[in-house]
């Protein structure tokens, strides 16, 4: 992390607010300093750190003033955004406008789920499954906020979109009869997610009863999500391997597929993560790597996690806005190893990898420049850095095309990455997400160390030169 958060940033900050402009953001999220660096800049980044969120808030409070001068875009309902979101396999470059209002920051509600964020980021092409999809997360939606009667609602939808749109959910399926099982399992799977409703809606409210019979919809609404995931997943075309231009041929590739990774984290002096006042041992995340959408990116992080090269690294940044590691010890800030030949080698011998960029509506990602870089700037992206725990490549930051094997994890905030104006999208490729465990990324500090990093699923789908 050659670039580091400093108290100027502060200022840099309110700037950026004011004129809208992307540079900061290359400052959050640059790469690591040299190793034989990085411990005499540690006091500087902790006295601008421990001062960083606490002015942030004061500069926040300015935002809400000077959004008008941000030029805000029409605000659309999730369900109109859900609605609207197309495809991207085969389709044509939406209109401006659409893209714009498609956008992962467009509207009041940001879709923050990332499960739900994977499923719009598969390559299929089925109007009904989306619209159920649509249907089955906004129960979860009404859960959460105990609008009991929606939800309840919701569950009736979700009964009719099955039974009317049976026939063409199951003509979109490479493998039809696993679809028409899968489809009777998730009609009766609506039954008792329907009575732990009712039960809620009978209950006294805040009682025990009724948190009872909400975590018990709630864990239904769960198992019918998966169970959409399944659906679509099995929707995908056989053989589908996404676009990739032939010069980046030599490096490896996340083709035809997701991966499963597992990180396991600890403290120095095996001191507990505390996560809102439990305490754990171990920190346990679990991710989900598209090689759909970043088969580069994707497929250069699996390559590395599968050789062990995160393994008992320290994590060298964590500041509130994101946790970052990838930078090994000594003089190389990346992974060195032979580099492909469109971009090479960094100066110390690091296998360079490119900026990946898929707007929704394209046929395939572009690669080594910016969104901005491509006059495209206010499109949507097919992954957004929308999700709390959304993973990114790290970069320096004039440079887009200088990533090899330093990452971050973003602590998605809703003030600092704001509805329709989420400045990392399109600047940094979003290549997964953690779906378990993200809660351990708030202590998750610098100096504790990844003690096992693993691919559990999926390395089939990596592809080496």
């Amino acid at each position: 992390m050659k670039i580091l958060v400093r108290s100027t940033t502060i200022t840099t900050m309110m700037a950026y607010l004011l004129t809208s402009t992307c540079n900061v953001c290359d400052a959050f999220v640059g790469k690591a300093p040299p190793s034989s660096s990085f411990a005499r800049q540690q006091p500087q980044l902790h006295a601008s750190n421990n001062n960083f969120m606490n002015q942030v808030q004061r500069v926040l409070g300015t935002a809400a003033i000077v959004t008008s001068i941000w030029g805000g875009l029409p605000t659309v309902s999730i369900e109109q955004q859900q609605h609207e979101m197309m495809p991207h396999l085969g389709s044509l470059h939406p209109p401006m406008a659409i893209a714009k209002e498609m956008a992962s920051g467009t509207g009041s509600r940001v879709n923050k789920d990332p499960e739900s964020l994977l499923r719009y980021g598969l390559p299929i092409n089925n109007k009904e499954a989306r619209k159920l999809q649509a249907t089955i997360e906004e129960i979860k939606t009404n859960i959460g906020s105990k609008r009991k009667a929606a939800a309840i609602d919701g569950v009736k939808a979700a009964r009719s979109k099955l039974s009317s749109t049976k026939d063409k959910l199951v003509a979109g399926c490479t493998d039809a009869s696993f679809c028409t099982k899968l489809l009777q399992e998730m009609t009766d799977e609506l039954t008792p997610l329907e009575v732990a409703l009712k039960e809620s809606q009978d209950s006294f409210n805040g009682s025990d009863q009724e948190r009872a019979a909400l975590d018990k919809a709630y864990e239904g609404q769960i198992k019918l999500a998966s169970q959409m995931s399944s659906l679509e997943e099995a929707m995908v075309p056989k053989g589908y391997k996404t676009k990739v231009p032939s010069d980046y041929n030599d490096l490896p590739q996340l083709q035809g597929g997701r991966a499963t990774v597992e990180f396991k984290l600890s403290k120095p002096n095996n001191a507990p993560f505390d996560i809102n006042g439990v305490n754990f041992k171990e920190a346990k995340l679990k991710m989900i790597i598209d090689g759909y959408t970043a088969p580069v990116t994707g497929g250069n992080f699996v390559d590395l996690v599968s050789k062990g090269f995160y393994n008992n690294m320290a994590i060298q940044r964590s500041d509130g806005f994101v946790v970052q590691t990838g930078d090994p010890e000594g003089e190389a800030d990346g992974y060195v190893a032979k580099g492909g030949k469109a971009l090479g080698n960094g100066p110390h011998g690091e296998r360079l990898i490119p900026l990946e960029t898929y707007i929704r509506g394209d046929d395939g990602p572009f690669y080594e420049s910016t969104m901005e870089d491509e006059g495209r700037g206010g499109q949507a992206v097919v992954l957004p850095f929308s999700s709390y725990g959304a993973m990114g490549w790290a970069r320096d930051e004039y440079d887009a095309n200088t990533g090899s094997s330093q990452f971050f994890w973003l602590l998605f905030d809703s003030d600092l990455t704001p509805a329709g104006k989420n400045v990392l999208d399109g600047r940094y490729p979003c290549f997964g997400y953690v779906t378990e465990g993200s809660d351990f990324l708030q202590d998750i500090k610098e100096g504790d160390i990844i003690t096992s990093a693993k691919v559990t699923s999926g390395l089939e789908y990596l592809k080496q030169p």
